[in-house]
């Protein structure tokens, strides 16, 4: 009977040739179900012109990038959470404007912007995200204070400020608005608050008193403790009535934000600020 010959252990280039022989030659199967599994998961995602992969549910939003930054292309930068509460720019140019006029009627120093005048005061932006608000702000104020709990998009708000050339005016914050309220010091606070993700437009009615983290009550206390002047943006299923009642004793002016003929949400004018109105329609709360 022959002798069975014994199999010499392989060495490390040998072993190698081995691999690249097995992953060339060896047929792979595939299943109906492995296609399906794998088309899938391609279809949870898609590639920008960048080369970024995002959840497919971005994509709307990336189709429309250039009405939250108008110089996208320059190298801004955006996350996931940022493509859903990022301002279009024609309402951040547009809530910055309005303050502008007030504080041009209450200061002696100002300065031209195109044909524009705005004068010196600050502005908390208390939510920043990515920045699309506090870059608008300090094209049209001489200080910006934004503050956001999140150091990456706090980042990124500082970096999408340089591409558009505000930075200096801009001071950077990382920190909870609810807890810093107490020690900030301004003439406006604008808020945009957490509205907890896309599914808001499922109610008919968005209810202020369920906000996520704290409620709509609780916010603008927390920055009447800055000042009576406050922006405060808001979802367009929000019940003006219920926004008016937040701060009793002041002027409100709802105004509701178009982009386009598109409706895309509510921005409440408290204080001052309510009495400078910059479009139709509103409902304005009379003292």
């Amino acid at each position: 009977m022959p002798k069975r010959r014994q199999r010499q252990p392989l060495d490390a280039e040998d072993a190698e040739t081995l691999a690249k022989r097995t992953r060339h030659n060896t047929p792979v199967k595939t299943t109906a179900a492995t296609s399906a599994g794998r088309k899938n998961s391609n279809d949870k995602y898609f590639t920008t012109t960048q080369g970024q992969k995002l959840p497919i549910e971005l994509k709307k939003y990336w189709n429309n990038r250039y009405s939250f930054f108008n110089r996208f292309d320059e190298g801004i930068q955006i996350d996931e959470e940022g493509w859903y509460s990022v301002t279009p720019e024609v309402i951040a140019e547009d809530t910055a404007q309005r303050i502008s006029r007030l504080f041009n009627r209450n200061t002696e120093s100002k300065t031209k912007k195109g044909e524009e005048l705005y004068g010196r005061f600050c502005v908390i932006d208390a939510f920043c995200g990515v920045g699309g608000n506090a870059i608008k702000f300090a094209e049209w104020c001489e200080h910006v204070i934004a503050i956001d709990i999140d150091p990456v998009r706090l980042a990124m708000a500082r970096h999408n400020a340089e591409v558009y050339g505000v930075s200096d005016r801009i001071e950077f914050i990382l920190g909870d608005f609810y807890e810093l309220a107490p020690s900030l010091v301004a003439d406006v606070v604008f808020m945009s608050p957490p509205w907890g993700g896309p599914e808001y437009l499922g109610s008919e009615v968005y209810d202020l008193k369920h906000m996520p983290f704290h409620s709509g009550q609780e916010w603008v206390d927390r920055a009447r403790m800055v000042s009576s002047n406050i922006a405060y943006f808001m979802p367009r299923n929000c019940d003006p009535r219920q926004l008016a009642d937040l701060f009793p004793g002041v002027p409100c002016d709802i105004e509701m934000n178009y982009t386009g003929n598109f409706f895309k949400a509510i921005t409440a004018y408290y204080g001052d600020l309510a009495m400078f109105g910059s479009c139709e329609p509103r409902i304005l709360k009379e003292l």
